[in-house]
C-alpha cells in the first residue's frame, strides 16, 4: 500500500489536524445560539479532511485510500463554503476567513498531489495504440 508506516507521517494528515485546531480556536468565538448550526458544520467538515486520509491509508488497498482521499477533497471543499457563509454572515473576520482559507488551499494541493502520484501508480499508463490503416 503507502509507502509511509503511519497516516501520522503524512504532512497532509499533520496539516489537516492544524486545520482542525485552528478552526476550533476560530469557531470557539462564535454565536452560542449556532453551536448547533453552522458551527457544528464547519468543525464536523474540518475534521472529516484528516480522519478520511486515516481511514483510507488503514484500507487494504491504494484504491480505497484513493476514494478517502477524494472524500476528504469534498469535505475540504464543504468546509471552504462554510467559511465564507461565516465570514458573510459576520461570524468570521476577513483575517480568519484568509488564514482558513489559505491552509484550506494547501491542504488542497497536498491532497491532489498525493491523488496524482497513487493515481499513476495505481493505473496502468495507456497502452500506445497505432492509427488505424
Amino acid at each position: 500500500m503507502a509507502a509511509f508506516k503511519s497516516y501520522q507521517d503524512l504532512k497532509v494528515w499533520q496539516d489537516a489536524v492544524s486545520l482542525v485546531e485552528s478552526v476550533y480556536r476560530i469557531t470557539s468565538g462564535f454565536p452560542a445560539e449556532d453551536r448547533f448550526g453552522l458551527t457544528s458544520q464547519i468543525r464536523r467538515a474540518a475534521v472529516s479532511v484528516p480522519s478520511n486520509i486515516a481511514e483510507g491509508h488503514a484500507r487494504s488497498s491504494a484504491r480505497d485510500f484513493m476514494r478517502h482521499l477524494a472524500i476528504s477533497r469534498g469535505s475540504l471543499a464543504e468546509l471552504e463554503t462554510q467559511i465564507l457563509i461565516a465570514h458573510r454572515i459576520g461570524y468570521l473576520s476577513a483575517d480568519h476567513m484568509e488564514e482558513l482559507a489559505s491552509d484550506c488551499d494547501q491542504i488542497g494541493k497536498m491532497l491532489r498531489g498525493l491523488l496524482k502520484s497513487l493515481n499513476t501508480k495505481v493505473l496502468p499508463p495507456p497502452a500506445h495504440q497505432s492509427p488505424r490503416p
